[in-house]
């Protein structure tokens, strides 16, 4: 994929001691002395740089709760003068963004609802262009990279080169312990393609309660995500928007201090034992890409068999009985049983789409 939005060198501008950048703060702005007493509390954790709120809150049924509104600039504005922590919110309009410029915020960061709308997209880089604050993009709710980097790409053509992701999460039809399931593939894939892109993970969107938020958190500072944004508040039983994802200031403290930062790389013994297993690993992957591509050539026989004898491609019988036998050796063998699903799930697509290539085929 041809990288297509330009940024600078995140150390210059985000942390330049390469540690993780932990955003906090309330999911919205209530009133004055709530966002005061948070701050406070907050700016005393070493590792908060960041001070979030929300002042216009996007609400599915406007009976909701939709944010203070511009009366919460001020408020944030005192925060930064008083804390000397850096603050940040959501905009969703031109007009937000040049309410939240005029008032000295940092950063600025897009939502999930409007990222997936290019003509807002648009209009906030167009707001933006001549800024030099530092833009943040949540994902989208539904799992949808391409999505995701076209909203990157938009506010980067604006001229913004103060670029950050954020992975709060997807919205998942399956049963799910989290209110947005991580998906971790999706935001592994977009480090993969554009490394110098930093990433930031929303616990508190992905997880919806404060029980799983710190193996949350742990997961993104094992695969090397620059940052976190989690949601806290003085008091959360009395919070407005989302009380059961917000921590307090004390046990976010605690929660930081757990977590365990790892090293990207280590001595020289141990990267040469580490290389020796990779090239293990390289050999493996080898040998399955050449099994599967031997299956295939059976498949396309079978294809051609079935072809010939006017037999339908899809063999319900044999699948499901493929289903259970594989599913049954693989947990034998210490493989998770959704693991052998998805991977069963890929191979018979590609089998069936490869008979049908074989069926269309004109002799």
């Amino acid at each position: 994929m041809a990288l297509f939005f330009d940024i600078d060198p995140p150390e210059t501008w985000l942390s330049p001691d390469a540690s993780p950048v932990i955003i906090a703060g309330p999911c919205s702005a209530e009133t004055e002395e709530q966002v005061i007493e948070t701050a406070r509390e907050l700016a005393k954790i070493p590792m908060v740089r960041v001070f979030r709120a929300g002042l216009w809150k996007p609400r599915t049924r406007p009976s909701q709760f939709e944010g203070v509104g511009d009366t919460g600039l001020q408020w944030l504005s005192r925060v930064k003068q008083e804390t000397g922590l850096k603050i940040i919110t959501e905009v969703a309009s031109p007009v937000h963004v040049e309410k939240a410029l005029g008032a000295g915020f940092d950063m600025v960061w897009l939502g999930a609802r409007t990222v997936v709308n290019p003509f807002s997209v648009q209009e906030i880089g167009e707001a933006l262009k001549g800024s030099h604050i530092p833009v943040l993009i949540k994902n989208p709710l539904n799992p949808d990279l391409t999505t995701w980097l076209g909203a990157l790409e938009r506010i980067s053509r604006a001229g913004i080169k103060k670029l950050v992701a954020v992975h709060r999460g997807f919205s998942y039809y399956k049963h799910s312990p989290y209110r947005n399931d991580p998906m971790w593939e999706i935001p592994i894939e977009l480090k993969r393609l554009f490394p110098e892109l930093p990433v930031f993970v929303d616990p508190s969107h992905i997880c919806g309660n404060v029980e799983l938020l710190s193996v949350i958190s742990q997961r993104a500072i094992d695969l090397e995500m620059n940052g976190l944004m989690i949601e806290s508040h003085i008091r959360p039983q009395e919070a407005l928007t989302d009380r059961q994802q917000q921590i307090t200031p004390e046990n976010l403290s605690n929660l930081l201090s757990g977590l365990i930062f790892r090293k990207p790389s280590g001595s020289q013994e141990f990267q040469s034992q580490l290389e020796e297993l990779r090239s293990e690993i390289d050999k493996i992957d080898q040998q399955l890409i050449d099994i599967i591509a031997q299956r295939m050539g059976i498949v396309e026989q079978i294809g051609k068999y079935k072809k010939v004898n006017k037999i339908t491609i899809l063999q319900l019988k044999r699948w499901n009985q493929i289903f259970r036998e594989r599913i049954k050796d693989g947990e034998e063998l210490g493989l998770s049983r959704e693991f052998i699903m998805k991977l069963l799930e890929i191979v018979h697509e590609e089998s069936i789409q490869r008979q049908i290539n074989v069926m269309n085929k004109k002799e």
